[in-house]
């Protein structure tokens, strides 16, 4: 079985080792057939607080860590604002 891998940006550092990331998808609009966006957030786990806001980065999925933590920090694609 294959781990799921999201790719989205960091919008917020949260407590040690864990960052918030934004994952945006684009799906058909049922009735008015238009592309639009949804976003959805995921909580990732940083074991060397490496990350910074505006990170786009790729996470992959784990064993639960916390109640909402169920993914890793798998590489930076490319780094924030800087």
């Amino acid at each position: 079985m294959s781990k799921r891998e999201i790719q989205g940006s960091v919008v917020k550092i949260a407590g040690d080792k864990t960052a918030t990331i934004q994952v945006e998808r684009r799906v058909m609009h049922p009735k008015y057939h238009k592309t639009v966006k949804r976003f959805k957030k995921y909580m990732v786990h940083d074991e060397n607080n490496q990350l910074k806001v505006g990170d786009v980065v790729i996470a992959v999925e784990c064993r639960p860590m916390s109640k909402n933590k169920s993914f890793e920090l798998k590489s930076v694609v490319t780094g924030g604002e800087s």
